[in-house]
């Protein structure tokens, strides 16, 4: 007999929202976590100026109608202390903890054909077994560390924005490299800008950043309070999971050339990722993206004022939302400080760490601390760092040309085994609550299913799978994604299959494939 009916790995907002739905259900759950505290990404990415890019009225769980009524957010895109707060308080409020073993990583994952149960093992040497696994792991958790020649040369402090102390680090008066102008590094820029006595930027790829127009919600938070629910079927319904300001957005050919502008300028206006929203079809038509880029390029140059500067900080080589787009509280303005300097890597490339700093081309930059906000191994990289078998066959070997999934819920041929939020579904194009959510409902009412009719075994079925994957390809190959060498892509892993990770249409359209899938009892994955 198994030690647990279910094991979840992760403690994050999906791991905890897991627990709470299987519980419910008279489950026997634990769930192992490697940090010291719930919190997934919230707890580790501590940096100066970590904040979320969704607004906190839709960043946050809506299983539990008294906690959307009880919890006040501050501002409409909440800081993480404040996420922090949130997930322990649920944790709290739902004694979740008690089943959450913390400093607990997994390292192997060992399916036995014949009893229909995991083996899960954990970096202390420890084994227990589940008929079930949840792996709730995280799209962004396994962060990259590229190596640089020299770098244990440094004699000054390196941090990362990853694991960043969690007593926080006064920077006041040093100067400080930061490498990376991902969301991570250009949240941290503008936030030590003020205070270091001197910041160098070593920029990649320049983002694509709009204004978050961020703000105290008080008004805004109890208008949408009196009719939650209602606001959260909107949601579940919309392409990203997320409401934006208006009606739906037109397709760019619907407008004249000034209605178009307008439109832009509106949602430059109003702020936020719905920006890349304007056009119903910014992701298809290569003349509406081009025109939504110049946009935010135009306002680069209009407030940058060294003409030099502007243009090595405006994208010219990928379109608009092809990667992951930056909300700024203050970005660009950073470059206007005297005590500022931008490093372009494409015209000069770092050669190597010295013990006084960062050789980029034929200059030493002399720098008290270096920060690595150099992005993650997205979507793949947790499960891929677990060793997860069945029998001789490997995830590893299985995904080396791309995952391949089911709905993003399950890989054939490793029964009983779900990923929440995993490749081929929305996850990271979408409010990563709203697919949360949906996600761990969907797991908990298929483990129902299962116990209900009693079954052993769920899988998912081979040809299903190819279906999807293909079905996913496509999709995506009939926008611009993959004319950006994003994480999305995997590009930024050195050696990683360049495939497209997420599900492009939409998680109103995901939904009705899911549901539609539930109802038809669970077409495409097989019972045992």
């Amino acid at each position: 007999m198994a030690d647990h009916d279910v094991v979840v790995i992760g403690a994050g907002f999906a791991g905890l929202y897991q627990l709470y739905a299987l519980r419910e259900l008279g489950f026997d759950t634990k769930v192992l976590e490697a940090a010291p505290d719930v919190g997934g990404t919230w707890y580790h990415n501590r940096y100066p100026g970590a904040r979320c890019d969704i607004e906190s009225i839709e960043y946050s769980y809506s299983f539990d109608p008294e906690l959307e009524q009880e919890w006040d957010w501050s501002e409409r895109y909440a800081a993480q202390p404040e996420i922090l707060a949130y997930v322990r308080h649920v944790a709290d409020r739902h004694d979740l903890r008690r089943d959450i073993e913390f400093d607990t990583r997994v390292t192997a994952l060992d399916f036995d054909d014949t009893a229909n149960e995991w083996t899960v093992t954990t970096d202390d040497g420890a084994r227990r077994t589940a008929r079930f696994v949840v792996a709730a792991t995280g799209c962004l958790s396994v962060p990259l560390h590229p190596r640089f020649e020299g770098e244990d040369e440094f004699t000054g402090a390196t941090y990362r924005t990853w694991n960043w102390p969690h007593d926080g680090v006064d920077l006041t008066g040093k100067r400080v490299a930061v490498i990376g102008t991902g969301s991570s590094g250009l949240q941290t820029i503008t936030a030590i800008a003020p205070d270091v006595a001197a910041l160098t930027v070593f920029q990649r790829t320049p983002p694509y950043a709009v204004p978050a127009r961020n703000r105290t919600i008080t008004d805004e938070l109890a208008a949408v309070k009196a009719h939650y629910p209602e606001f959260r079927e909107l949601s579940r319904l919309s392409r990203g999971g997320a409401q934006c300001a208006g009606d739906e957005p037109p397709f760019f050919d619907d407008l004249a050339a000034d209605d178009a502008s307008a439109e832009l300028g509106r949602r430059w206006l109003d702020g936020g990722l719905c920006y890349q929203q304007t056009f119903r079809d910014l992701l298809q038509d290569p003349v509406a993206n081009e025109l939504a880029a110049e946009y935010v390029r135009t306002r680069i140059r209009e407030t940058v004022h060294d003409p030099e500067v502007a243009e090595k900080l405006t994208p010219r080589s990928y379109p608009i939302a092809a990667k992951r787009m930056c909300v700024d509280t203050g970005y660009y303005e950073v470059y206007n400080r005297d005590n500022v300097a931008l490093v372009d890597l494409t015209e000069d490339p770092i050669r190597r760490i010295t013990a006084r700093g960062v050789v980029a081309g034929e200059t030493e930059h002399e720098v008290d601390v270096i920060v690595f906000a150099t992005g993650f191994d997205a979507m793949t990289g947790a499960l891929e760092a677990i060793d997860v078998r069945n029998g001789d066959r490997t995830l590893r070997a299985k995904w080396a040309d791309g995952p391949r999934t089911y709905l993003g819920l399950m890989s054939a041929g490793f029964p009983n085994l779900f990923t929440v939020t995993g490749p081929q579904s929305p996850s990271v194009l979408s409010n990563m609550m709203t697919s949360i959510e949906y996600h761990v409902e969907w797991i908990a009412s298929a483990l129902a299913h299962v116990r209900e009719r009693g079954f052993a075994r769920i899988e998912a079925d081979v040809d299903a799978e190819d279906n999807w994957v293909n079905t996913t390809n496509d999709t995506a190959d009939l926008t611009l994604f993959p004319n950006a060498a994003s994480w999305y892509m995997g590009a930024n892993v050195p050696g990683k299959k360049r495939v497209f990770l997420p599900f492009v249409a939409g998680v109103g359209t995901y939904k009705q494939i899911c549901d539609g899938v539930a109802v038809s009892h669970y077409h495409g994955f097989e019972f045992a």
